[in-house]
């Protein structure tokens, strides 16, 4: 067994290198849009969302609970299994950033949870009814995230119907600003929390806490590094998903962006660990595809999806 003081510093090192790839693959997404529209600068883009991943962090610790004791059950969440989930994940994320893919940094967790946890006490340890909530959201919040996108689309194509293209286009570029903003937000309060709640229940097993409540240095932390991974590796999932995935306005980012709040926000109020990129991804479709169903590329769209469905039993696999 590793000296606890030693493996809380481990587990510190993994989890936020962790959010360090989730910065560069997850929080990429609240600003890919509004860096293809020429709504902001990269670097503006990236300093916004860095900051109000920051601020969502402090918001609401839901999330970060669901994933610290809601996967496994806690006396079996040894030394080895965090270690080994956090490195499953870490692998399959870094792998899939490298390569430009967005997927679900949510999703790598609970698989490397789930892996790593199976082999430590058998699927009788799971939180199984935790477990088949978030399947049931891997499902239904890209699915709302298409149809609410293509919704508010319709809609703000009937209010702005008599607009000139070009005076749309310059009112959403703005618009844009707020609808990311908020983005970035939420996804701060949702996937943020996923490193803090392994670091905090590393914290809560070795007895340096007494009960579950995730420190200010560990949010401060987790949000400073997410951050970074987006300045220094988000540049590829961005071009992936704002410039390759589908032909976008300004207008369709706005929408994106706005359908993809309202669902991350409802999740997170619920506790419910869901993929930031599934839903801006869906929503990104379903605005595109009002417009001109040929404005998404429908068979990088499929390459991304194959991706979802294999991150937790990838993960799964790494984190055994």
């Amino acid at each position: 067994m590793i000296p606890s003081f030693l493996f809380i510093v481990i587990v510190v090192v993994l989890a936020w290198g962790y959010d360090f790839f989730n910065g560069a693959n997850d929080c990429a997404n609240s600003i890919a849009t509004t860096v293809s529209t020429r709504a902001l600068t990269p670097l503006r883009a990236i300093f916004l969302a860095s900051s109000l991943n920051l601020l969502g962090a402090f918001i609401t610790t839901k999330v970060a609970a669901t994933v610290g004791k809601g996967i496994i059950a806690s006396s079996f969440i040894s030394q080895g299994v965090i270690i080994s989930a956090l490195l499953g994940s870490i692998i399959w994320v870094a792998t899939s950033t490298y390569w430009g893919i967005p997927i679900s940094v949510t999703h790598a967790l609970i698989g490397g949870l789930l892996g790593a946890g199976i082999i430590k006490g058998g699927v009788t340890i799971i939180h199984w009814l935790v477990i088949n909530k978030i399947i049931l959201a891997m499902f239904l919040a890209p699915l709302f995230g298409f149809l609410l996108g293509a919704l508010i689309i319709i809609l703000l194509l009937w209010l702005f119907h008599k607009m000139s293209p070009s005076r749309v286009n310059k009112v959403f570029r703005k618009g844009q600003i707020i609808s990311s903003s908020f983005m970035a937000l939420t996804h701060g309060m949702n996937d943020t929390q996923n490193a803090m709640g392994i670091i905090t229940i590393a914290l809560l097993t070795q007895g340096f806490i007494s009960h579950f409540k995730v420190p200010w240095w560990v949010i401060l932390g987790s949000g400073l590094w997410m951050g970074l991974g987006t300045y220094f590796g988000g540049w590829k999932v961005m071009k992936t998903l704002g410039m390759k995935l589908a032909d976008i306005k300004p207008v369709q980012g706005f929408a994106a962006e706005l359908s993809s709040t309202v669902i991350i926000a409802l999740n997170t109020f619920i506790g419910i660990p869901i993929s930031t990129t599934q839903v801006i991804s869906t929503s990104l479709m379903g605005g595109a595809s009002i417009r001109r169903w040929r404005a998404v590329r429908w068979q990088l769209a499929r390459r991304i999806i194959v991706t979802w469905v294999l991150t937790i039993p990838g993960a799964a696999l790494l984190g055994a």
